[in-house]
């Protein structure tokens, strides 16, 4: 587990999918900028019993508050197969817990614990244009802006525009640093 100010990271348990799937399939309270998909309960069950939610390739961190209360997740994943690094991902699930600087704290610590345990050298953010929230998160935790990637995903019956962000590793506080605070 990652323990930071407001919140904790840790692996999702077998026990944590009967709350998860159903948060991470409510069309409504992915908010305006999330695709409105819901999820295959079996597949995504099989998944995690496959591999944890945690390889080489994908992994994912539950957001709890102090008291252990689901709040979201955070994950990494290949963006682009043939560039080194990872895109990063993350999502409070419930409209009450957003605003409160959960996301911001759970990005900071996770893009450290990345840096921490992975040979990259660099890590992404892509936020919708129109997301003010998602792109003030990586501006508060050190990430760049680098340019709009045009018309580059199909959310909610259109063609959307990308802002793309990034952290190179030097410029990311080391793990030890932030677990101390």
């Amino acid at each position: 587990m990652i323990k930071g100010k407001l919140i904790n990271l840790r692996m999702i348990k077998q026990s944590d999918l009967d709350e998860l799937i159903p948060l991470v399939s409510d069309t409504l309270e992915k908010g305006e900028f999330l695709n409105p998909n819901m999820i295959n309960e079996v597949m995504y069950r099989k998944r995690y019993q496959e591999t944890g939610f945690w390889n080489e390739e994908f992994g994912m961190l539950i957001i709890t508050d102090k008291n252990g209360r689901l709040l979201g997740d955070i994950s990494f994943f290949k963006g682009v197969g043939y560039l080194p690094g990872y895109e990063i991902g993350y999502s409070i699930h419930r409209s009450e817990d957003r605003g409160k600087g959960y996301t911001s704290e759970a990005l900071k610590l996770f893009s450290a614990y990345l840096f921490e345990i992975k040979t990259i050298h660099r890590l992404e953010v892509h936020a919708n244009k129109d997301n003010t929230g998602s792109r003030k998160v990586a501006e508060k935790c050190g990430f760049t802006y680098e340019g709009m990637k045009r018309q580059a995903v199909f959310s909610r019956g259109e063609y959307c525009d990308l802002a793309i962000y990034s952290m190179l590793r030097h410029e990311c506080p080391s793990f030890t640093e932030m677990i101390k605070g």
